[in-house]
């Protein structure tokens, strides 16, 4: 198979981008294909242009956006990494989406509104927040973000929903034994559901 790990943090030393190394380095060890989009390290421009809001003559994709696109146009699946910042995705990655997943990728016109394109492709994510794992759940802060996030994208690119697993509490005061316990959890997932590759 081939992925996509879309990170979006901007500390290379931060625990999510533990994750996301963690994810590129077991798949590749079970003969995968990988590529990481490190959203802040690639400098990602996540404000939507008005010349790229699609309109009745189709939809305009900036330069950026296009190469985006061909570089992950045949991943089988992506796999978000990302903080929980006021209960919802960084800015940059919703700009990801708003930009590389619109009109002409994610989607086309249809008959009854929208056709979407992804439907052979899968989405994984990975989240951590510095609240408690009962308060995430309890509160439905989660289970609210999955619905206008996750399933949304779902529900109009077509992607496969596989999971979503949260970290809480684990920021800022991770211990060394408790990122490599969530790191051994990350690679059990992922094994889970993505069995190693025929060579």
């Amino acid at each position: 198979m081939k992925h996509a790990v879309i990170l979006a943090h901007p500390k290379p030393t931060s625990f999510c981008a533990a994750i996301a190394r963690t994810c590129v380095e077991h798949l590749r060890a079970t003969d995968h294909t990988v590529v990481l989009r490190d959203l802040y390290a690639l400098d990602f421009d996540p404000r939507l242009k008005a010349e790229e809001l699609p309109s009745p003559s189709g939809a305009h994709p900036a330069a950026d956006v296009v190469a985006e696109r061909r570089l992950i146009g045949e991943i089988d699946s992506f796999i978000f990494v990302y903080p929980f910042w006021f209960n919802a995705p960084p800015a940059i990655l919703k700009g990801y989406i708003d930009r590389v997943f619109s009109m002409g990728f994610g989607y086309a016109p249809g008959a009854g509104g929208v056709e979407s394109l992804l439907d052979d492709k899968t989405l994984l994510s990975f989240s951590t927040s510095g609240a408690p794992e009962n308060w995430v759940n309890d509160t439905g802060a989660l289970k609210a973000l999955m619905t206008v996030f996750d399933l949304h994208l779902s529900g109009v690119c077509g992607l496969r929903v596989l999971d979503h697993e949260h970290f809480g509490s684990i920021v800022p005061n991770i211990t060394a034994e408790s990122v490599a316990d969530v790191l051994d959890q990350v690679r059990t997932r992922l094994d889970d559901l993505f069995a190693p590759a025929l060579a």
